[in-house]
C-alpha cells in the first residue's frame, strides 16, 4: 500500500480518472451500437441521425485518448461509408 502522501493522492487521482474514462468509453460504445442497430434495421434516416450524434462522441473519445485516435478515425470512416452505401 502507499506509504507517502503523494502516493496516496496518486491512487485517488487514478481511481477518479479511471471512473471517468470508463464512463466515456461506455458513451462511445453505446453511440456506435445505436448507429449499427439502425444500419442493421435498414433505416437510413435513423442511421444518419444516430451517426450525427455518435460522430462527435467518437471524435472526443479519440481526442481524450480513451481509444487510439486512428482507431476512432477508422471507425467513423467505416460507419459513414456503410450509411452512404445503404439503399434509400
Amino acid at each position: 500500500m502507499a506509504q507517502h502522501k503523494s502516493a496516496e493522492k496518486r491512487i485517488r487521482q487514478t481511481a477518479r480518472r479511471t471512473e471517468v474514462n470508463r464512463a466515456r468509453l461506455s458513451h462511445v460504445r453505446n453511440s456506435v451500437r445505436k448507429v449499427e442497430d439502425a444500419i442493421a434495421l435498414g433505416d437510413k434516416a435513423a442511421a444518419v441521425a444516430a451517426f450525427k450524434s455518435a460522430e462527435p462522441e467518437m471524435a472526443r473519445g479519440g481526442k481524450t485518448r480513451i481509444v487510439d485516435r486512428n482507431t476512432m478515425s477508422r471507425k467513423i470512416s467505416r460507419l459513414s461509408r456503410r450509411i452512404k452505401n445503404m439503399a434509400i
